[in-house]
């Protein structure tokens, strides 16, 4: 992975509350970085610190090891959470205009708003005026914006907000998308089951302070508890009385279960043979959602 956005050690306070405390994390090419946390935990305002729409009081941010410039953030895209289109343009001209700002010219400004609107199956809804169009639509339109100008960074805050099933499984192709062809893909989401499925990395933030942050698969082995299912022939409530074992779950066959501090669980492995067949046996790697509420606490 290549860094390419790095903030570091940002705060940002607004009269007496402090909403951010040293907050730093990385951004890297071709990754899904997915930012985390409750409402009013910071991650609109660091996603506008990273955007220059508001200024940090300390700390820095810095875009392919140089601060951010006027100029790079002309590659960046951004999706606020908030509606941010003109109701009265059409959904066409808009995501032009948007794109000639960016500076694409005009005939790469409509080839680009054309693909996008049929990949986003908004093509029908073109010559529509963004306040008619349902706010799920309204959703697509403002991604398409967000990418019309092919970023190198995309920055949004919570995409997936209003999007019905069907439209949030092509909205996340289309990130996949933009990721695999080298874009630095930073977004948060209340939604953690779709983080899990779309991020590479994961930052969490809390009280506007990181908790945890860096490659999904690194932060599940690192929050692993000793937790561990098995699955037998037979009955497994023999685990009741095996040394350093707490059930926790038990169905027949199937067992979870937790082991205490010195257990092994090789020695429960070899009490399982003992008994005959062992089916499954495999440590239980923790969820987003489970990591997220551990870290917060």
């Amino acid at each position: 992975m290549t860094t390419v956005l790095n903030v570091e050690a940002v705060n940002r306070s607004f009269g007496e509350r402090q909403v951010l405390k040293d907050v730093s994390f990385s951004v890297g090419t071709g990754r899904l970085t997915g930012f985390v946390g409750a409402n009013g935990a910071g991650k609109t305002t660091t996603m506008r610190i990273v955007l220059g729409v508001l200024g940090a009081d300390s700390g820095t941010v810095s875009w392919r090891g140089a601060p951010v410039t006027r100029a790079a953030r002309q590659s960046f895209g951004y999706m606020p959470e908030e509606r941010g289109l003109y109701p009265k343009m059409t959904v066409g001209e808009q995501i032009v205009y948007l794109g000639r700002l960016h500076g694409l010219s005009a005939a790469d400004a409509r080839q680009r708003t054309t693909a996008l609107l049929e990949r986003l199956e908004l093509t029908e809804r073109a010559g529509e005026t963004v306040e008619k169009l349902s706010l799920g639509n309204q959703q697509r339109a403002q991604i398409a914006a967000a990418l019309v100008h092919d970023p190198e960074l995309l920055v949004l805050d919570e995409p997936f907000s209003g999007l019905d099933p069907i439209a949030v499984e092509k909205v996340l192709a289309v990130l996949r998308e933009r990721a695999r062809a080298g874009a630095a893909v930073l977004f948060s989401s209340h939604q953690l089951e779709l983080v899990e499925r779309l991020c590479d990395d994961l930052v969490i933030i809390a009280d506007g302070t990181i908790r945890a942050a860096g490659p999904r698969a690194t932060l599940r082995e690192q929050y692993t508890l000793p937790r561990y299912r098995i699955e037998v022939d037979g009955d497994a409530g023999w685990l009741r009385d095996e040394p350093g074992v707490t059930l926790t779950e038990l169905d027949g066959a199937h067992a979870v279960f937790d082991l205490t501090p010195g257990a092994d669980d090789q020695t429960v492995l070899r009490s399982a043979l003992a008994r005959g067949p062992v089916r499954a046996f495999a440590p239980v790697r923790p969820t987003l959602a489970e990591i997220f509420h551990e870290v917060i606490q």
